[in-house]
């Protein structure tokens, strides 16, 4: 293990890719025998960082042969990748798992593998042994490059795996990686987190805070851009943090200017940036650039200070309206966007008030908003001051129908104007149109064909709603 990054030995990787070849071996003869490829399938909830780390699980996949399928009726291997940011993941994980053993009964062979945020919980980890008999293997997120080593194990022993927690939290490099899309990209430049908002569980199923190479970070999306990406979003629980445990003096804004470098037609997102570190050599580097998108999500939580003090979220409502108006200064054009928590323990009415007020004067494009879940092993759960779910569920709505007349606003401005629009193919939710997404992260609507799919189209804005902007391309 290398003390400046905290990586995973090259030997390890090479272990690793030992089991992998061992195993693809084996179902070579599987495939010989029987005239088809066995199938693997991931499911995955919760963050960005977990679909990251779905799409190296699915590279170990093929890597040990498997071919991916869309439905986990026909696999020979099924990984659910966890979250635990909210109970209501937790419970929709454990139902979907449940369904799971029917497909277990009709195939026998078929090996059930469970990782990510929630099993790393003990508690967690303990219910699925006792209640979920068919599930085979179970790892937290400190063991993921190790997921060939359980398979093959599993393969030779037959006995149930549980490892949960390892305790050393390290950085994996030379990890396989699937990637769903061929023109957005994730790429993780740190994991883990020293924060410990009292309301989230993250710090303690992710671990402490460790960055990546920088020279490895670099050299993946310098791939990327080569292989006509056009979207890479770099990844992190703080990105504000990155290479403060290396002790150097090179810091997130150092990483993006050097990334910006990188010749090609490309944009460059990141999330999340914690608002007691999002520095003004932060903001100017984006303003500067002509990767950086003009996107920054920068969650606030609450607008009251004493709401923010109990969060232990380390700044006043005063330091993040400063940074939000010096990225207006610096990009006028910029969309800001948000995370917003309602109920949290102990939210007064006069409290509830400050974040509406704070919408008002923040007018974000967007937010992501969430009822309060109190998370087993945080200090806000342990708090006498939990608010009454019908009181968290009418601020709830208050809140989102403030946002929703800000967010309107501020679509309506876009009207009559040309967008430069990633396209995604067809709306998920309408076969009948096409949808993309600006620099801002925008979503928009508008007539195209298949071959427009993963390009960049110039779109100009006919109509505003509150969460969706509709137009055409531009000839």
């Amino acid at each position: 293990m290398s003390e400046k990054n905290k990586t995973v030995s090259s030997a390890e990787i090479l272990r690793q890719r030992e089991y992998m070849n061992s195993i693809a071996a084996d179902n070579e003869v599987f495939f010989d025998t029987h005239k088809f490829r066995k199938k693997f399938f991931v499911l995955t909830l919760g963050c960005q960082q977990n679909e990251a780390d779905s799409e190296r699980l699915a590279g170990m996949a093929e890597a040990m042969g498997y071919e991916k399928s869309e439905s986990p009726d026909d696999a020979y291997l099924i990984i659910v990748n966890t979250c635990a940011i909210r109970e209501h993941a937790e419970k929709r994980a454990l139902s979907l798992v449940g369904q799971y053993k029917h497909i277990k009964a009709r195939n026998p062979e078929l090996i059930i593998a469970i990782c990510g945020c929630m099993v790393t919980q003990q508690h967690r980890s303990d219910e699925i042994k006792h209640r979920y008999p068919y599930v085979d293997i179970v790892f937290g997120t400190s063991s993921i490059h190790k997921f060939p080593e359980l398979v093959a194990k599993k393969m030779s022993e037959k006995k149930r795996i549980f490892l949960p927690d390892e305790k050393e939290y390290l950085v994996a490099e030379g990890i396989p990686v699937r990637r769903e899309s061929n023109y957005r990209a994730w790429v993780s430049v740190m994991y883990g987190c020293n924060n410990f908002c009292s309301y989230c569980i993250v710090p303690y199923v992710r671990g402490r805070e460790r960055s990546r190479d920088k020279d490895e970070i670099i050299k993946e999306v310098r791939e990327l851009v080569e292989s006509g990406y056009k979207d890479i979003t770099l990844l992190g629980q703080n990105v504000n943090s990155y290479g403060k445990d290396f002790g150097a003096d090179y810091d997130f804004a150092d990483l993006l200017c050097e990334i910006d470098k990188i010749e090609g037609d490309y944009f460059i997102h990141f999330m999340t940036s914690h608002p007691k570190d999002a520095t003004r050599k932060l903001i100017d580097v984006m303003a500067s650039s002509k990767h950086i998108a003009r996107h920054f999500h920068l969650p606030m939580q609450s607008g009251s200070d004493a709401v923010l003090r109990a969060m232990n979220r380390r700044y006043d409502f005063e330091k993040y309206i400063g940074i939000v108006d010096y990225i207006r200064e610096k990009m006028p054009d910029a969309a800001i966007t948000s995370d917003i928590i309602v109920g949290f323990p102990g939210e007064t009415e006069e409290d509830f008030e400050a974040t509406l007020d704070a919408l008002r004067r923040a007018k974000f494009d967007m937010i992501f908003s969430f009822i309060y879940s109190p998370r087993k092993g945080t200090p806000a759960a342990e708090s006498d001051e939990q608010i009454p779910d019908d009181i968290k569920s009418a601020r709830f709505d208050r809140l989102l129908k403030v946002q929703a007349d800000i967010s309107l606003a501020s679509n309506k401005v876009l009207e009559g104007k040309t967008l430069r629009v990633l396209c995604d193919g067809l709306s998920k939710n309408n076969d009948k149109v096409y949808s993309g997404r600006t620099e801002g992260s925008k979503i928009v609507f508008f007539d195209a064909t298949p071959e427009c799919e993963g390009k960049f189209l110039e779109i100009k804005i006919e109509r505003g709603d509150t969460f969706a902007l509709y137009g055409k391309i531009e000839k």
